[in-house]
């Protein structure tokens, strides 16, 4: 077999677009090329790494011209990192991208005639923003160009993995998605357990002593602290655990730790044992309060989901009459703030363990006339079902990326419910379900909002009516 050729380098290319993916666009020759990290008008070299029939995919390797319209990137990461590819482009351009992107979805892909899309709600804070993060030990750092060129590089990394690398793990210094005390806890962690030379885990052979960190933080102050070890030895487990709560003790609410010796990283099915403090953290939203537990779904930004949650329930149009079924209702936590606005709130979720969850939220807020129920939606939500607890005046659906089942979409056809509120984190398949309810619904609204900023990913919300009332 000979040699393949080799994929060629651009030069003096102009970044014209934002595509997908929180890449940029530029054309060669007829060719559209997608390149990350770059913004409309730099003028740079690029070395292909992909190229298809109709698409090239590559990287910068020289700047000529910055565009005038480009930040400086405030991360050191900025490059390499996988979050915040946008961190260069102003954000009221990712808002208008982001925006153009919800109409585009619904009119190219779901032919539908929408009413002026309401501007998108940006996030007040465009750092600082998430509850939680979860970090990776590795024996595999992720190492520049200068430092392969050492002899002995430190190896060891506690950070994210860098796109498209299993096993390449970038060291981080201090990210800018969570706030307080999350750097603070990872790098004295990190420190600490370099000393002790416990072993990081390794992608590659799937072994190792130290596996994650995840650290969630809430609005009430309130921090929890979970530690995923890869090798059940109590001795250096309790080692671990003291120290972080040695140093961090009067801040932690909760310090949790599992032993995960599986070859993949999901732990839903795993126990949880607690160290110290309690078992879960509380969020608070009006005069609703929400357990949160390591295993527990909440949404990252707690204060757009408010804003969310707030125009889900205008949207909703309720007066306290109204049955409201709460399709794919994780923790219950949209049930629950609507529920003091209707008679009968059923929330239908796949996963059991935030079924579960649902039934304490709604436990702990007084909320007795909701009820919820786990299992596939497609096979729960039937006729029968229906005529039990009763035909809903409104639907709430926030279904996962890849959009409500087609016997879901029969299922609300035959509900046949006054108004549906459909919340989306992927405005192209919200258009391809919404398609398929325009004979019996129109959109009476649309509100983008900014969940992710410095990303390529938007929320969608639509609100539907009748077509015959």
């Amino acid at each position: 077999m000979g040699r393949k050729k080799p994929l060629p380098i651009l030069e003096n290319i102009t970044i014209q677009g934002v595509a997908a993916e929180g890449k940029a666009i530029a054309r060669y020759n007829d060719m559209v090329v997608f390149v990350p990290f770059v913004v409309p008008g730099d003028v740079v070299d690029l070395q292909v790494t992909k190229k298809r029939k109709n698409h090239m995919e590559a990287k910068v390797v020289k700047h000529h011209q910055f565009s005038a319209n480009r930040l400086k990137p405030f991360c050191e990461h900025f490059g390499v990192c996988g979050g915040c590819k946008w961190q260069v482009l102003p954000y009221e351009e990712q808002l208008k991208h982001k925006q153009q992107e919800v109409i585009d979805a619904l009119t190219r892909i779901g032919k539908l005639q929408l009413p002026e899309s309401e501007p998108i709600l940006g996030s007040p804070k465009t750092q600082f923003y998430r509850n939680k993060l979860e970090y990776t030990f590795s024996q595999h750092r992720w190492l520049s160009r200068e430092e392969m060129g050492t002899e002995t590089p430190e190896m060891n990394a506690l950070g994210f993995h860098v796109p498209g690398l299993f096993d390449k793990i970038l060291d981080i210094k201090k990210c800018y998605l969570q706030s307080e005390p999350s750097n603070q806890i990872r790098l004295a962690v990190k420190d600490f357990t370099l000393k002790q030379g416990y072993a990081y885990y390794n992608q590659r052979t799937n072994l190792g002593f130290l596996r994650n960190i995840v650290i969630r933080t809430v609005s009430t102050g309130e921090v929890m602290v979970l530690v995923i070890f890869g090798e059940k030895r109590a001795d250096e487990i309790a080692e671990v655990m003291n120290y972080i709560d040695q140093q961090f003790g009067e801040i932690i609410t909760s310090l949790q730790y599992i032993v995960n010796t599986k070859v993949n990283d999901t732990y839903s099915d795993l126990e949880v044992v607690l160290f110290k403090g309690r078992e879960f953290i509380y969020e608070q939203m009006e005069e609703l309060s929400f357990k949160i537990g390591p295993k527990s779904f909440y949404q990252t930004n707690s204060e757009q989901a408010y804003r969310m949650y707030s125009i889900i329930r205008e949207y909703a149009q309720l007066s306290g009459n109204e049955v409201v079924y709460d399709l794919y209702s994780g923790t219950g936590t949209i049930a629950c703030f609507l529920a003091n606005k209707a008679s009968k709130v059923i929330g239908i979720e796949y996963v059991k363990e935030a079924v579960d969850d649902a039934h304490l939220n709604a436990q702990l807020n007084k909320i007795e006339h909701a009820q919820f129920f786990s299992g596939d939606m497609k096979d729960v939500l039937n006729e029968a079902f229906i005529q039990q607890h009763g035909r809903p005046d409104v639907i709430i659906t926030d279904p996962p990326r890849a959009g409500m089942h087609p016997n879901v979409i029969v299922a609300i056809k035959y509900c046949q419910p006054k108004r549906i509120v459909y919340v989306s984190c992927n405005p192209a398949t919200q258009a391809r379900d919404l398609e398929l309810l325009k004979d019996n619904y129109q959109i009476i609204k649309v509100q983008p909002i900014d969940m992710f900023p410095h990303t390529h990913h938007v929320e969608n919300i639509v609100l539907l009516g009748k077509t015959n009332d």
